[in-house]
């Protein structure tokens, strides 16, 4: 496997992760497969993850090619100097734009932590077809700011104001998921890191892109969701 290489300079390099594989190893899983080692292979260099993505989570994610650097950034990250947004196709409707501050519980502690994220919406639809008791289905399209980083946020959050992430089997909604996997063959989750901004080593900003998946593409393009502005 090759992996999308987004930036790269001496001391930093971020590709565009595939859905459906994790970061590094664990010990609660079987897989062979990781990025880290993938990216090590590929560019010929030891490289440091600054941060992680769920396996099912595609998009920007950044590795140092020297533990100084990955340091650097993640204590950006502590002093809220880094952005993320993301992408997420959700069940139903919700307000243009708004935020979500709901306290999640540390899987480690059991413990409560603060956990911020602000949204706003994209594009929303209401399609003829029936997955439950109601004769449409309805789906938004939304942008993802989180202030806070905690585990699984963004799809806890989504799924604590009932507008679940598509495709998400651990929070989502079990109707939906079965639905488009019978309809369409669909088994990825719809939540993508389309975006992080922050100050390079030099201090100058530096803004990194992912363009969306063809499984996320391919789900908008069955909902009639589109980006603003784009031709639908």
């Amino acid at each position: 496997m090759s992996l999308t290489i987004l930036y790269e300079d001496q001391d930093l390099i971020a590709i565009n992760k595939p859905a459906g594989i994790m970061v590094h190893k664990t010990s609660i899983t079987e897989d062979k497969v990781f990025l880290l080692q993938l990216l090590r292979d590929q560019i010929k260099q030891r490289v440091y993850p600054i941060h992680r993505l769920d396996r099912g989570t595609s998009g920007v994610l950044l590795f140092g090619k020297n533990s100084t650097e990955a340091a650097r950034v993640q204590k950006l990250m502590e002093e809220a100097k880094f952005e993320k947004k993301y992408l997420a196709i959700i069940r139903g409707f919700v307000d243009v734009s708004g935020t979500i501050d709901y306290p999640l519980k540390s899987g480690r502690k059991d413990k409560m932590q603060e956990a911020i994220s602000h949204y706003k919406r994209l594009d929303q639809q209401s399609l003829d077809f029936a997955v439950n008791r109601y004769p449409t289905s309805r789906y938004s399209l939304v942008e993802i700011s989180p202030e806070t980083g905690r585990f699984h946020q963004i799809r806890r959050h989504f799924a604590h104001i009932r507008h679940p992430i598509i495709g998400d089997k651990k929070h989502g909604d079990c109707k939906h998921n079965k639905y488009f996997e019978t309809k369409m063959g669909f088994k990825n989750m719809c939540l993508h890191a389309v975006q992080t901004r922050f100050p390079s080593s030099e201090g100058k900003p530096l803004d990194i892109k992912a363009s969306v998946p063809l499984h996320f593409q391919r789900m908008m393009d069955h909902l009639s969701l589109s980006m603003p502005n784009a031709p639908r």
